[in-house]
């Protein structure tokens, strides 16, 4: 009788793992599999636009302010640590961009606002400044990497790293800006 129970015990305990696994493997891989973030960067513009051409010396000075939206689809949280994103053109590094730490809600969209000092020296001896100046537009490229920990439900935690990158079209005329934004993120 005992050898019974002891059994019928063990088969219920097998059944109870074996749905609790199939059902772990499902959530995984439908709901909680990771998705992409999505980044979209809306340059406010430029400001503090001083350009002076004397008969030696050619400066110039530029604050480059954007709002960064980040729509997490993911039903975990993201938080990431303090860090720094770059700007580039054509190649060079004209700017840095503090990134303050931060916590991105499950299925939720956080404003993020920065603003950095363009280096002019680094963006006027690059040879494609001049060039993209007479056709009206300069072109950016801004990276950012995030390292942080994922968690879902309070429970799980995963480390893992956001990698973005925006492309920046800035056009000198009307001062209007394009950006188009990749992110992909790794656990």
């Amino acid at each position: 009788m005992a050898r019974r129970g002891l059994k019928l015990c063990c088969f219920t305990s097998a059944v109870f793992w074996a749905i609790l696994t199939v059902i772990i493997v499902t959530l995984s891989l439908t709901i909680f599999k990771p998705k992409q973030p999505q980044i979209t960067a809306h340059p406010i513009g430029l400001e503090n636009i001083q350009f002076n051409v004397s008969h030696t010396n050619v400066t110039l000075d530029i604050t480059l302010s954007i709002l960064v939206t980040i729509d997490n689809p993911n039903y975990g949280g993201f938080e990431y640590e303090s860090t720094t994103g770059y700007v580039n053109y054509h190649g060079s590094t004209v700017a840095e961009v503090p990134i303050k730490h931060n916590k991105i809600p499950a299925r939720a969209k956080v404003n993020i606002t920065a603003s950095t000092d363009l280096v002019a020296d680094e963006l006027m001896s690059n040879p494609s400044f001049w060039e993209d100046v007479a056709l009206g537009c300069l072109n950016f490229t801004s990276t950012a990497i995030l390292h942080g920990k994922v968690c879902m439900a309070k429970i799980f935690k995963f480390h893992a790293t956001v990698y973005s990158t925006c492309y920046i079209l800035f056009h000198i005329q009307s001062q209007a800006v394009d950006s188009k934004c990749h992110s992909r993120i790794k656990l």
